[in-house]
């Protein structure tokens, strides 16, 4: 194995856009919110913006006041389209793979605790991660850097040791402000970005790493 790989103690992992695909079903629960609480009806185009951020901060942008009401008619509107919602191909041969080979494997997400073990954990992958860090967790969300500085305060690692993986800008600006790697998830990625290290698929992304 490159020495330059084995550097990395921690794979860690976003989860929506990148182990599953929940675009489809956040992006149209979140039309059925915005229309419920302001009666209007936005494009979907413009709500992708809210793919990697935290709920709360999703509706504030948007300017929604009751904040808190609108939190539980989302989730409750996330479920009438959970059938939607797939594990991305080739996720499950990678994190095998990865855990094969001795990397510990890791979350950080913007879902909340609850969210996540709604829309994630009832997914058999979720039993490859051994630590997982949510909104709850942090006082700061992505872009900020404190989600990933509490996963390796957790981990007890280093920022030249942990590999965080990602689809959206607020991802890679986390890492980056964090002094970790990052790669882009292009197969679940709206676009690619310049500047950084970025795969097609889950398998280009290990073949990298063995």
């Amino acid at each position: 194995m490159d020495e330059k790989c084995m550097r990395y103690k921690e794979i860690v992992f976003d989860v929506d856009g990148t182990l599953i695909d929940t675009e489809y079903a956040v992006l149209h629960s979140l039309q059925d919110t915005v229309c419920h609480f302001t009666g209007k009806t936005p494009e979907i185009e413009s709500l992708t913006f809210a793919l990697g951020i935290t709920g709360e901060d999703a509706l504030l942008r948007l300017r929604i006041t009751d904040v808190e009401n609108a939190l539980t008619y989302w989730e409750h509107a996330l479920k009438s389209y959970h059938q939607s919602i797939r594990v991305f191909d080739g996720i499950e041969r990678l994190l095998c793979d990865l855990t094969a080979r001795g990397y510990n494997l890791g979350i950080v997400t913007s879902k909340t605790r609850a969210e996540y073990e709604t829309d994630f954990a009832c997914f058999d992958i979720a039993r490859h991660f051994s630590r997982v860090v949510c909104a709850d967790d942090s006082v700061k969300h992505k872009p900020n850097p404190e989600p990933l500085l509490k996963y390796m305060e957790k981990a007890k690692c280093s920022e030249t040791e942990l590999l965080y993986i990602g689809d959206s800008i607020y991802d890679r600006q986390c890492a980056e402000s964090a002094r970790c790697a990052f790669a882009l998830a292009l197969w679940g990625a709206k676009k690619d970005m310049d500047g950084v290290c970025a795969f097609a698929t889950p398998g280009d992304l290990l073949n990298s790493l063995i």
